[in-house]
Order: C-alpha cells, then structure tokens, then sequence
C-alpha cells in the first residue's frame, strides 16, 4: 500500500519472504521470489532484495521458467543501474532481452534494447548507444509504440549530438516530435525536446534558429513553476545565442536569472553551464576579473556536479583568464582528461566484450541447431535404409552394452558418494576432536589454574614474608601454566572454528561454559532473520575470540553479577556490545595489557573498530563495529523513464 511507510512495508516483505521459504512447490516459490524481487527493488531494500533476487534467479532455473528468468534479470539489472555499476546493468539487461526474444516478445526485448542503449549512453559509448536504439526501434515500429518510438529517437538525437553529428542528431529530434504528440503525454516533454532542438542549432553556429525554439520554450505556460530547471536551461540558452549574435541588451540579466532559479533547486550541473557561459559574456566585455571570477565558479560547480566535461572546459579557459597559474592550469587539464579517455577506454572495453561473448554465444547456438538439423537429418534417412536390418540384428547388443554402462555408472556414483561421505565424517571428526580438546583446556584447566591463582593471591595477603616469597614464585609458575594452555587452546580451536558452520551456536555454548564456571549470569541476545553462517570465516573466528577476550577481562577485573552480549545486523555492519555491571575503571588511565593488544590486532584484521566506555561505580560496555563480508543481484521500468535533455553539448 502506497502509504504505508517503507520501513513498514520492509517488514511485511521480510515476512512474506521467509513464508515462501516454507512452500512446498518450487514453481510458487519462483512464481513469489519474482514478487518479492521487484517489490523490494521499489523499496530500496537492497541486503533483501539481493536475498529474494537471488532465490528468484535460483528457482526461475530450476523450474525452467523463462518468463521469470527474465523478469528477474531484469530486476537485478535495474538494481546494479541505479548503483551505477553500468557494466553488471547491462549484461543483465542484456540476458534478459535474449530471454523474450526467444520467446518472441518484441515489445519487452525493444524495452530492453533502449534500456541498454541508455547505459551506453551514461558511459559514453556512443555509437554502441545508437546501434543498440535502432535495434529497439525496429522491435517498435510494427507495433506502434509510439511512446517507446520518441523514447529511441531522443535518445538517438542525445548521443548524435555529442558525437557532433549535428544535422543527423536534428534529424532524430524532428522525428521524436511527432510521436511524442501521438502520446498524448504532458507537454512539457515536448518543450524539453524543442529545447534539445534549439542546443544543437547553437552548437550549429545558427543562433536564430536556436533563439526561436528557446523562446518558444520560454513561452509555455506556467513552465517556470512546472518545470523549473527547463525554464533556467531555455533561459541561459537564450542568453548564450544572444551574446553570439552580439544583442547583448538583456545580458547579462538572462544569465543571471537563470542562475537564481538553479541556486534555488540546487542544480550544479545547470549553474556551472550557466556562469561559463556568464565568463564568456565578461570576456567579450573585456571584465577579466568579472570573467575569471565566473569561470572559477563554473568549474566549482562541475566539480560538486562531477560534470567532468565541463571542468574540462573550464580548465581549458582558465589559462587565458589566469595566466600567473598557466602551468597548474594546463596540469590539471591534462592529468584530468588523461583519467576520463582512460576509464572510458576501460569502459567501451569491457562492454565490447560482453557484446563479443553475445554474439559468439548467439552464433554458437546457430551453429549448434544447424548441425543438430543436419545430422537429424542423416540419422533418419540412415534409419529408414537399415530399420529392417540393424534394429534386428544390433538393438538387443546395443541395449546390453547401455545396461553395463548405466549399471557401471552407477556403481562408480556410489563409490563416489562413499568416498565424500567418508571424508566429510573424518574432517568432521578430526574438527570435533579438536574443538573438544581446546574446550577442555580452556574451560577445566584454565578455570582450575585461575581458582588457584586467586586463592594464591588472597593467602599472599598474609605478612610471613617467607610465605609471601614463595606463594609469590607459585603464582608465577601458574601464570606460566595458564599462557602455555591458552596458546595451546587457540591454536587447536583455530581450526576447529575456522568454518563455524553453526557460529550462533558456538557463540552460546561458549558463554553457558563462561557462565557456569564463573557464577556470572549472561544474558545473550542476536538478531534472528539473519544468516550468521553466511559470515566470512575471518570474522567468525576473529568475533569468536574477541567475546572470549572481553568476558575474561571481565572475570579478572569488574566484579560484576551479570554481563549482557548483543550480536546485531546493522545495514552493512556487525555490531558487537558487551555491557557489564562491575565496578568500572578510568578509562584514560586504565593500563593496556596484552589482551587489548590482542583485540585491537584482531578487530583490525577484520577491518572493524572497538570502543571501551566504563566509569567508576557505573560498569564497563565493550562495542565492536565489523564490514560484514559474506561467503559468496527489478524489472527496470523504462516506459516511465524518459531520456533528459542535453545538459551541455
């Protein structure tokens, strides 16, 4: 329901989640998966919708359900475009559109092919970008789609034009036009279209042109409050072909004017085109201090926009206006554009190896069927010239030999299956040998030799310096025993819990032990719909020994009556609290043993941070904060996404 808050809505599909985990047929459970997949990608909800995307893929393949194959690469597609990870977006995309052209579904495979050619364009692979849309339009035009039609030939006008192929790009724009007004659609689309027009008459040098589309844009009612950044481009844009025909009597108000609405929306991409454009007007005006002080704004702007060709741009002007800073200027111009043709290079790289591994995946496959057809073809003409012959003579040799080899097959599958059932219960074995053997160490021995220590230091207490000396010399030696047992209890346990396959499980019997031995009562707690198994290995073990640390320093030094443990799942993070009810510490001059050397070494090999808050008389809380690492991806609705207009040519 739309206004039920998403946090709340979060919930409910979390629960319908792991209901459909119960679900007895494979096919509901694909058919919900895709559900929760799409739902959950609306939400935002990514940790889940990675979980329901996953199953969806999962049990999609394993039905053979093509329908939700598609629908669920489509989903991931989309989650790994609104990430920015175009790469990823677009082969999945990419798997998608095979799926319906397969099944010859020419309207969702032309969605497909635009949304593709969309992510082209945000990476700059232009001519992919348009050979990608004529795909899409030749899957739209005997259908009449007009909407998705003036979607193509946009797209098609954007990435023409900042290919500098002006007059084509003019071309794909006039003919947007018209099916866009067959839409029916608001019309504000079409103000923004005329305003694409009017850019690349400016980029033409034909500024009457481009001034009478602008100020038809201008004209469209109430366009300054429906669509406020519009109205500022149509308004710079104005001022800027003004200026290049040298009707200078509104400027520089227009610029101005345009500046004030874009501050007013936070339009950076707008504000560092508009006051280039201001630094142009001021240099035709010979204002140098006025040009450069709006040149330095238009490239602080690209910078908080990350609008890198116009940064481009106006390190390409600044040495002109600044030359005392010509060398730095130039530096960073050529450092920059360097980096962009470098990972744009990258980029178009790795998108024309997917596209390779299509199209040799494609005509593998036509490879395959036209063989499959030839030898189909040969097998039955051979058969019809020896049916009477070899099917009396060979068939009964033939299904003897086919016997022996399936019972022999299955024979060497059962060996097989011996052989990995044996050794999964040696290493078992040998696991639990160890984690047994540490456990005793730990829990008997070393609760036995802290007993006596403490013991050792209350009788130390007594004023027979003889006493002392020699309970003093006994306490060292145990102190020896207790180090020798803990290394050897670590080292043997490191194994056992390098995997942990029941880590929550682990975490409790370690503290039922902690709590029967010392007579502290432990209350420990953990986040519930959460797959604690799936935690790397690192984090379990380096976690494992971390509580351990904590709750013996507690043992040692608080004197407290009750500890509470909480394991919880923040977004991305592991938190870890420990609280106890002791006596507290300073903690500015608390001395740092070996075992917070020990924490801090472990909590940084898992990329973590730890925090100790104590205060005298008020207890002690050890928090742990850890990057959860894993052991290990929305149908993209492109009918309502609509192409932009040209932010700067």
């Amino acid at each position: 329901v739309k206004d039920t808050p998403p946090k709340t809505q979060g919930l409910f599909l979390e629960k319908a989640l792991h209901k459909v985990d119960e679900l007895p047929q494979d096919s509901l459970k694909s058919k919900y998966y895709t559900k929760l997949s799409y739902a959950l990608f609306k939400l935002n909800d990514s940790l889940l919708f990675r979980t329901a995307n996953t199953k969806a893929i999962e049990f999609a393949l394993k039905t053979k359900d093509s329908t939700k194959l598609a629908e669920a690469n489509w989903d991931l597609a989309g989650f790994f475009e609104h990430h920015t990870v175009q790469d990823s977006s677009y082969y999945h995309y990419g798997e998608a559109e095979k799926i319906y052209s397969a099944l010859g579904d020419a309207y969702l495979s032309g969605r497909l092919l635009y949304n593709m050619a969309l992510v082209q364009s945000k990476i700059k692979d232009h001519t992919g970008s348009e050979i990608t849309a004529i795909r899409a339009i030749e899957k739209f035009k005997p259908l009449n789609k007009h909407k998705n039609l003036y979607q193509c030939y946009n797209l098609l006008g954007i990435v023409t034009s900042s290919l500098n192929e002006h007059q084509r790009a003019l071309e794909y724009f006039k003919q947007a036009l018209p099916y866009l007004r067959k839409t029916g659609s608001n019309r504000i689309l079409e103000q923004q279209l005329k305003n694409n027009i009017s850019m690349v008459y400016k980029e033409q040098g034909r500024h009457l042109q481009a001034i009478a589309y602008a100020t038809e844009v201008l004209r469209f009612d109430s366009l300054r409050s429906k669509k406020p950044d519009l109205f500022a481009k149509a308004l710079a844009n104005l001022g800027y072909n003004k200026m290049k025909l040298g009707a200078t009597s509104d400027l520089p108000q227009l610029f101005n004017q345009a500046l004030e609405i874009q501050d007013s929306i936070g339009d950076r991409i707008g504000q560092s085109l508009t006051t280039y454009n201001l630094a142009e007007y001021y240099l035709i005006k010979k204002d140098t201090a006025a040009a450069l002080a709006s040149l330095q704004r238009s490239k602080h702007f690209a910078q908080l926009s990350t609008n890198n060709e116009r940064l481009l741009k106006a390190l390409q002007l600044l040495p002109k206006l600044d030359p005392k800073n010509t060398t730095k200027h130039t530096q960073e111009y050529i450092a920059l554009s360097d980096a962009l043709n470098n990972n744009e290079r990258q980029i178009r790289d790795k998108f024309a190896r997917i596209r390779f591994e299509t199209d040799e995946f494609i005509a593998e496959n036509q490879d395959l069927a036209r063989q499959k057809q030839l030898w189909s073809g040969i097998a039955v003409a051979l058969g019809l010239l020896g049916l009477s012959t070899f099917v009396i003579f060979n068939q009964r040799t033939r299904n003897k030999a086919l016997q022996f080899r399936q019972e022999q097959q299955a024979s060497n599958e059962k060996i097989f299956n011996l052989m990995l059932t044996q050794s999964e219960k040696l290493n078992e074995g040998r696991s639990e040998a160890q984690k047994r053997i540490s456990e005793d160490l730990h829990d008997s021995v070393l609760s036995k030799l802290l007993g006596a220590r403490m013991l050792l230091i209350g009788l130390n207490k007594r004023s027979d310096e003889a006493a002392i000396s020699e309970r003093g010399t006994a306490i060292v030696a145990i102190q020896d025993v207790e180090t020798e047992v803990r290394t050897i209890s670590h080292n043997l346990s490191n194994a056992a819990y390098e995997k942990m396959h029941n880590f929550i499980l682990s975490i409790q019997d370690s503290l039922n032990s902690f709590e029967k031995a010392s007579k502290i009562a432990i209350d420990f707690r953990h986040t519930k719909p959460f797959d604690w198994d799936s935690l790397s290995g690192n984090i379990k073990v380096n976690a494992y020994y971390m509580v351990q640390e904590t709750m013996q320093n507690a043992l040692k030094h608080a004197q407290c009556q009750k500890i509470t443990v909480n394991f919880q799942v923040d977004g991305l993070m592991l938190k870890i609290n420990i609280n106890d009810d002791g006596k507290g510490f300073m903690t500015n001059t608390k001395k740092k043993g070996i075992g917070l050397r020990n924490m801090r070494s472990r909590i940084k090999k898992v990329n973590g941070t730890y925090a100790i808050d104590s205060e005298v008389g008020k207890g002690t809380e050890v928090s742990f904060v850890i990057p959860i690492v894993t052991n290990e991806n929305n149908r993209f609705d492109s009918e309502e996404e609509i192409a932009g207009s040209i932010q700067e040519i």
